[in-house]
């Protein structure tokens, strides 16, 4: 498949995934990849959250350096794969991404030759990739899987979560492009460059205020939820790492940068137990919503809970990739 050098430099590439059109028109992803100095038949492939892309090349490092070629998908509709006829993030159904994924699979495993996958799911990339491990659990093709702050439950109170679930499921049936919220711009002011923060990322693909939460996204992300709840069956082993603090976005700076003030880390630990057999949880201090994007020494705690656990749970590679 024809590649091209991605928007981070000559170190990486980017390969546009051509997809089934839906209601708005033509479809892609884009699956970013950059191969470790040396040959290696093990893979990870990352997959981003909610108003997000790939774009951490740190967390490229550290795979890289562990022994595995790195993978990112850009999802449909996200960052690298957003159109300009497209509702930016949005879909009616979290299935509708196992297209993407099952491509990037095999390109990784058939085309580049690698006999071990770890998939990486950050957020809303965590309940997404949970679902489809379980979809595929028979066929061998995730050798392990990672998740960064998964999303595993709605950040609100009782009422919202039971009652309001039950109006946008209703809603959406009807009005699927009705707006239902918004997430705020404190998350991401905390992370820029230019608002306070240490990361410098695409503000069109990942604007400060987020995009509009929709009635048809929320009710796939609920139904998502729900099946969860509902107990999965992932039969490769899982690490759940999340911070041990959530705090509300009106808390002092120094809690909101050392805090998940997207999520609600009780509902991470709490839903983890329903993923499957074999699940070890790592809570990381100081650590926020994006792990991987955390002040020091939270980040490298981060890093060296995610590595430790590989070294004991990812098994080492037969063969030597093609590419």
């Amino acid at each position: 498949m024809d590649s091209s050098e991605d928007i981070l430099g000559p170190d990486y590439k980017a390969r546009i995934l051509t997809l089934q059109p839906d209601a708005e028109g033509d479809v892609v992803a884009t699956l970013v990849s950059r191969n470790a100095p040396t040959g290696t038949g093990r893979a990870v492939l990352y997959v981003h959250g909610f108003v997000d892309y790939f774009f951490q090349t740190h967390l490229a490092d550290e795979w890289i350096n562990a022994g595995y070629n790195f993978y990112a998908l850009d999802l449909r509709k996200y960052g690298r794969s957003l159109r300009s006829h497209q509702t930016p993030n949005y879909v009616e159904s979290l299935q509708s991404y196992d297209e993407e994924l099952n491509e990037a699979a095999r390109i990784i495993r058939e085309e580049d030759g690698h006999d071990v996958m770890v998939v990486m799911g950050h957020s809303t990339g965590g309940l997404v990739t949970s679902l489809w491990a379980h979809r595929r659990r028979f066929d061998g093709i995730v050798d392990a899987l990672v998740l960064n702050s998964p999303w595993f439950d709605l950040n609100k109170p009782f009422f919202q979560r039971t009652v309001g679930t039950v109006v946008v499921d209703r809603l959406a049936t009807y009005q699927p492009r009705r707006q239902v919220g918004v997430l705020g711009e404190q998350y991401g002011r905390s992370l820029h460059a230019t608002t306070g923060g240490k990361w410098d990322f695409n503000l069109s693909w990942k604007p400060l205020e987020g995009f509009p939460v929709l009635a048809g996204w929320l009710r796939a992300i609920r139904r998502g939820h729900a099946e969860l709840a509902r107990g999965l069956d992932i039969r490769c082993p899982v690490l759940v790492c999340a911070s041990t603090a959530s705090a509300a976005v009106t808390a002092p700076l120094e809690t909101i940068t050392s805090s998940d003030i997207v999520l609600n880390v009780r509902h991470i630990t709490e839903r983890s137990t329903q993923l499957g057999r074999l699940i070890t949880l790592a809570r990381i201090d100081g650590g926020i919503h994006d792990l991987a994007l955390s002040a020091e020494p939270a980040r490298s705690r981060f890093f060296d809970e995610v590595f430790r656990w590989a070294g004991a749970y990812v098994p080492e590679s037969a063969v030597s990739p093609r590419n």
